[in-house]
C-alpha cells in the first residue's frame, strides 16, 4: 500500500480522544495465558507490545469483572471484583499500568442497567418485599393473573419473570438471569457512582456505557430507551464521577439519531465524550423487524446515513466510527467479499472508515481480516440470543435452515471466535481446547503472517493510524459527499486549513467509473497500489479504495 510523507501537527486545543484510535478486546477470545481455553488478563497483558505496535491509544475492555457467565460477563455479579476465568484485581491492576506504560488508556466496559441474578443486592432483594434491596430493582404485581404489561426483552420473550415466593413480577430487558436496576433509586445510583471512582481512582481511561439509553426506563408506560430522566442522571454521573477527570466515554445508543446524540455528547451540557450510534449497521434488516430478517445492504443508504452522521453532529457532538464489534458480524463477511476480494475489501472498509470525522474503533481481529464462520446446526452456537431465537422461531413454524442462516449472518459468535495469531493448532490462541471453535482459515488468516507482509490488512490498519495521529484534516476536517457518482461508489471530500482530501471507495465485486474535476497531488493510501491515478475519469477495480490529495 502506497503511504504518504507525513505532515506537521497543527496545533489546537484537543481532547485526546479526539485523535485516538480505540481497540475493543473481548477478553474471553483475545489469549488465553494458563491453558483453560478461555483468554485472561494475563493473556492481554502479554500481547500489549502488539497492540503498541499497531499504534492504538486507547484499550475498550468487555466486561472482566465478577460473573456467572450467563450472557459472556455483561451479568455482572460483583463490579469490584473479577472473573476468576480471567484472573485476579492484581492481574487488572498491572494489566492498567503496563498498558498506561505503553501510552494506552484503559477503557472499562460499565454495565449498569441490569446486575447478574447472582448479585449481592438481588439475592437480597428477592428474600421479601421488605428488604432493604427490594427496591435496587424494578418489581410488579400480576395484572389479569399474567405479566405486568407487553415488555418484551431484547432476548426473545415477555421481560417479566415471575418470583414464585414473593408473587411479584421483576423486569429484565436482557435475559431473566439480568434484572434491570431501578435508577429512580437514588441509592442505587450513589452504588454505581462509588463503584465508577473506584476504577477511576485505579487509573482507567474512561467507560464504555451498555445500553446505557435504557436506564431512564418507565417500565409502566412502556418507556425502555430514552426515557424522560436519561439526562438528568447522566449529568449527574457526569458531575459525581468522571466530570472531574479526562477521561474517554462513550454511550451504547441503539435508538439515537443525530439530535437525540447531540443531547448526550455537546460539551456544554456535560454529559458523555460520544455515543455509538447503530443506524448504518441496520441497514441490512428489514423495515419494522429485528435483525434476524435480513435484507441486502443498499450502498445509497449507507453513504446517505453516515454522510447525515459526519456533517450533523457539527461541534455540539463527536463521531464514533465503527464496522464491527462483540455484537456484531465481521465487515468482510457482511458488507465485503470474504473469499474472492478477501484483503481487498477489508482494506477498502478499513480506508473508508478511518478517513471520517470522529473516533475510530478497531474490534479484536478486524485488523487482520478475521471473517465470520458459518455453523451448520444449533449445537454449534454458544450465544444466547442466537439460541433463544432459534427455539423462538422453531416454535413459530420458521424452518430450521433459514435460522441457522439468519444466525450465520447477524450472530454474535461471528465476532467471539477466538483470535487467529498464528496457523498452530487452535491457532496460538490456547495450548487446550477453546471455548469457542476456532475459524478453520487461521491456516491463512493469522496475525504472524499479517506482521511478515507489509502489504497487509494489518500494515494497512497501522498505516491508517499513524496517518491520522500526523494529520489534523483527519481529526478536523470538513466532510463533503460527492453526490453524483455510480450507485456503488462512495466519494466524498475532507477539508481543512486549505487543503483538500478525497476519499473514493468501490463497494462492489465489479469494475465502476468515478470522475470528478479535480487533478491528484499526491496519492496518500491506496489498497492496490496503484502509483498514478487520474481522478477526472478513472476506473475502479473490485472493491478499490485510495485517498489522494487534490
Amino acid at each position: 500500500m502506497e503511504l504518504m510523507s507525513e505532515t506537521t501537527p497543527v496545533e489546537k486545543e484537543v481532547k485526546w480522544w479526539q485523535t485516538a484510535v480505540v481497540y475493543q478486546i473481548y477478553p474471553r477470545s483475545f489469549q488465553d495465558s494458563d491453558g483453560d481455553g478461555i483468554g485472561d488478563l494475563r493473556g492481554i497483558i502479554n500481547r500489549i507490545d502488539y497492540l503498541k505496535y499497531l499504534g492504538i491509544t486507547a484499550i475498550w475492555l468487555s466486561p472482566v469483572y465478577k460473573s456467572p457467565n450467563d450472557d459472556n460477563g455483561y451479568d455482572i455479579s460483583d463490579y469490584q471484583d473479577i472473573m476468576d476465568e480471567f484472573g485476579t484485581m492484581e492481574d487488572m491492576e498491572e494489566l492498567i499500568a503496563k498498558a498506561n506504560d505503553a501510552g494506552i488508556k484503559m477503557i472499562m466496559d460499565l454495565v449498569v442497567n441490569h446486575t447478574s441474578d447472582e448479585h449481592k443486592w438481588f439475592v437480597e432483594a428477592k428474600k421479601s418485599k421488605d428488604n432493604e434491596y427490594r427496591d435496587y430493582y424494578i418489581w410488579r404485581d400480576p395484572v389479569d393473573g399474567g405479566v405486568p404489561n407487553g415488555l418484551t426483552s431484547t432476548f426473545s420473550g415477555t421481560a417479566w419473570e415471575l418470583d414464585e415466593a414473593s408473587g411479584q413480577y421483576f423486569l429484565h430487558l436482557f435475559s431473566k438471569r439480568q434484572p434491570d436496576l431501578n435508577w429512580e433509586n437514588e441509592k442505587v445510583r450513589q452504588e454505581v457512582y462509588n463503584m465508577m471512582n473506584f476504577w477511576l481512582d485505579k487509573g482507567v481511561g474512561g467507560f464504555r456505557m451498555d445500553v446505557i439509553d435504557l436506564v431512564g426506563k418507565i417500565p409502566d408506560q412502556e418507556i425502555t430507551g430514552n426515557g424522560p430522566k436519561l439526562h438528568d442522571y447522566l449529568q449527574e454521573m457526569n458531575q459525581q464521577t468522571f466530570g472531574s477527570h479526562d477521561v474517554l466515554t462513550v454511550g451504547e445508543t441503539w435508538g439515537a439519531t443525530p439530535e437525540i446524540a447531540k443531547l448526550y455528547s455537546d460539551p456544554k451540557r456535560k454529559e458523555l465524550s460520544m455515543v455509538f450510534q447503530f443506524e448504518h449497521v441496520s441497514l441490512d434488516q428489514q423495515e419494522g423487524k429485528d435483525k434476524w430478517d435480513l435484507k441486502p445492504l443498499s450502498v445509497a443508504d449507507l453513504k446517505r446515513v453516515l454522510a447525515k452522521w459526519q456533517t450533523s453532529l457539527g461541534d455540539e457532538g463527536w463521531n464514533s466510527l465503527f464496522w464491527n464489534n462483540h455484537d456484531l458480524p465481521r465487515i468482510v463477511s457482511r458488507w465485503g467479499n470474504d473469499q474472492q476480494f478477501h484483503d481487498q475489501s477489508a482494506k477498502m472498509y478499513a480506508v473508508l472508515l478511518h478517513m471520517m470525522k470522529g473516533t475510530p474503533y478497531i474490534y479484536q481481529g478486524e485488523e487482520i481480516g478475521m471473517t465470520n464462520y458459518p455453523v451448520t446446526t444449533i449445537d454449534e452456537v454458544e450465544d444466547i440470543e442466537s439460541v433463544n431465537m432459534y427455539h423462538d422461531r422453531l416454535a413459530n413454524g420458521y424452518a430450521v435452515e433459514d435460522i441457522i442462516a439468519s444466525i450465520n449472518a447477524k450472530g454474535r459468535d461471528n465476532a467471539r471466535t477466538p483470535i487467529q495469531w498464528d496457523d498452530s493448532d487452535h491457532a496460538g490462541f490456547t495450548t487446550g481446547t477453546p471455548w469457542l471453535h476456532v475459524n478453520p482459515n487461521h491456516k491463512l488468516i493469522n496475525v504472524k503472517d499479517n506482521l511478515e507482509n507489509l502489504d497487509s490488512i494489518f500494515h494497512t490498519y497501522r498505516r491508517l493510524i499513524h496517518l491520522r495521529q500526523n494529520n489534523p484534516i483527519i481529526v478536523w476536517g470538513d466532510f463533503e459527499l460527492i453526490e453524483h457518482t455510480a450507485e456503488e461508489v462512495f466519494a466524498y471530500y475532507r477539508e481543512y486549513e486549505g487543503l483538500k482530501w478525497l476519499i473514493v471507495a468501490n463497494i462492489s465485486s465489479t469494475d465502476n467509473e468515478f470522475s470528478v474535476d479535480a487533478e491528484v497531488a499526491e496519492i496518500i493510501i491506496s489498497n492496490y497500489n496503484r502509483q498514478e491515478i487520474v481522478v477526472k475519469s478513472v476506473k475502479l477495480k473490485p472493491y478499490e479504495v485510495f485517498v489522494v490529495k487534490v
